[in-house]
């Protein structure tokens, strides 16, 4: 028979315990957080300033760093102790990032960059344009964009294509990271509608990180990084 805690373990979608990044440049300093839970289909606003580890955060929980002690568990998977073959297969599968660096291949055209996410997913390649075409209209982009080189976009393009690759496969896990930076004021609003519309949906698990105070409108739950980070143990950078 379960536990109580293993049953509020399997309806978490992030659970962080005693996490610590250590920055090599600076040996000293470190990133912690004690705790952090956030359930399934939860969605926060993450705000921070510059500098205060919200992209570290987001990168631990990506997959792209590792964290040097604690444990991050995602979707119940014991994610920081995977493999990196087996975290990018889990990323591939399960999580949908958008990062400030966009990471689109600039010589392939903008319908290829997006398969690519679905193929690395093991997702079936039949109803992706479809959906994509659907994706950029709801992001104000025309559809004879997908056969464009992403090279070739302007930035808030490129901003936006990121947007609809990292939505494709439709994730249970979404982080993103000030993904509005390029965007006008429509075509932010209209994002953040799309954003949550998906999330919605899909029953997809948001971190949301930005500075923008102005986006805090759009989710019920908002989270100072500061808060989340001790320096019980370590030396805070």
């Amino acid at each position: 028979m379960k536990s109580a805690a293993d049953a509020i373990n399997a309806n978490l979608a992030i659970n962080i315990d005693r996490v610590v990044h250590r920055y090599e440049a600076r040996e000293q300093s470190a990133f912690f957080i004690e705790q952090w839970q956030l359930a399934s289909a939860e969605r926060v606003f993450l705000h921070g300033e510059s500098g205060s580890g919200k992209t570290t955060l987001l990168n631990l929980l990506a997959g792209v760093l590792t964290p040097e002690s604690g444990s991050i568990e995602l979707l119940g998977q014991a994610f920081s102790s995977l493999t990196a073959r087996q975290r990018d297969k889990f990323r591939a599968q399960h999580i949908g990032v958008v990062f400030q660096q966009f990471n689109l291949i600039p010589y392939l055209s903008v319908l290829k960059n997006i398969q690519l996410a679905a193929y690395f997913a093991n997702e079936k390649q039949g109803n992706v344009q479809a959906f994509a075409e659907q994706l950029l209209d709801k992001l104000q982009l025309p559809k004879t964009i997908l056969k464009q080189a992403a090279g070739t976009l302007s930035v808030g393009q490129q901003q936006r294509v990121a947007i609809a690759r990292a939505l494709i496969n439709r994730p249970e896990l979404l982080f993103v990271d000030e993904p509005t930076s390029a965007l006008d004021a429509s075509a932010r609003d209209a994002f953040m509608e799309l954003l949550i519309e998906i999330c919605d949906a899909s029953s997809t698990t948001l971190v949301f990180v930005s500075h923008d105070l102005y986006l805090r409108r759009f989710f019920e739950t908002f989270v100072d990084i500061k808060s989340l980070r001790s320096s019980e143990g370590v030396t805070e950078c």
